[in-house]
């Protein structure tokens, strides 16, 4: 990896923990938030472990998920309210645990981040399986339908893995308010599907005919 990839991927990881500190600590008024403190660790340090990952074995597909300037103008709005989203669900869970609205059970705080790590653990599968796994709606010059693995049971196994991760996070941090803004994620990755699949139709050879075989999008046997 080189030098000027490595400072960019250092930069985007710590600017990454120190805006999610602020979002969530802030907020809570204090460093004794618990559930933030577990969310940082089962967030951040898989983050780590597969970003050194990529930087050793696959530095061009770790470049490929550092860029996030989106070509199509759809997306563009999609990237917006996710970020609104984000800033949003975090703030309300630090004011949550900060003036105690609904406190949820530890039972569920606990299997939520269990969720949260096998999500993570799928979304590290997809980028093992998938070296075109761009941020950005696109296609990449020689790209290749890919249809073995997870990419053999739903079309978007990516998408699938995030929405476990981004559900389960407002429940690691105890917040069932923090989970109603969280639900805005699996309506806009519905649009962003819609919007990719026409993309890769018209763009990627023997995308159509994949997708005549491997029916289902996000979910086996409903979406």
């Amino acid at each position: 990896m080189n030098k000027k990839l490595f400072i960019q991927a250092i930069g985007k990881y710590l600017t990454g923990l120190i805006v999610l500190a602020i979002l969530l600590f802030v907020p809570a008024g204090t460093l004794r938030f618990p559930n933030a403190w577990l969310l940082i660790v089962i967030l951040f340090i898989p983050m780590l472990i597969v970003g050194a990952a990529l930087a050793i074995k696959n530095p061009s597909l770790l470049q490929k998920r550092l860029n996030t300037k989106e070509k199509e103008s759809e997306q563009k709005w999609v990237i917006l309210v996710g970020a609104l989203m984000f800033i949003g669900g975090f703030v309300v869970a630090g004011l949550d645990y900060r003036f105690k609205w609904l406190v949820l059970p530890e039972g569920i705080v606990i299997a939520a981040a269990v969720v949260f790590l096998a999500g993570y653990f799928m979304y590290a599968e997809v980028l093992r399986e998938n070296t075109y796994l761009s941020r950005t709606v696109e296609v990449q010059e020689n790209q290749k339908v890919i249809d073995t693995g997870l990419y053999g049971i739903v079309r978007h196994p990516m998408y699938t893995s995030t929405i476990l991760l981004f559900l389960s996070m407002p429940l690691v941090l105890g917040s069932f308010w923090a989970l109603l803004i969280f639900l805005v994620y699996p309506a806009i990755t519905v649009m962003r599907i819609r919007n990719e699949e026409a993309v890769l139709e018209k763009n990627l050879e023997g995308y159509t005919e994949y997708k005549k075989r491997i029916k289902y999008r996000l979910i086996p046997f409903i979406w």
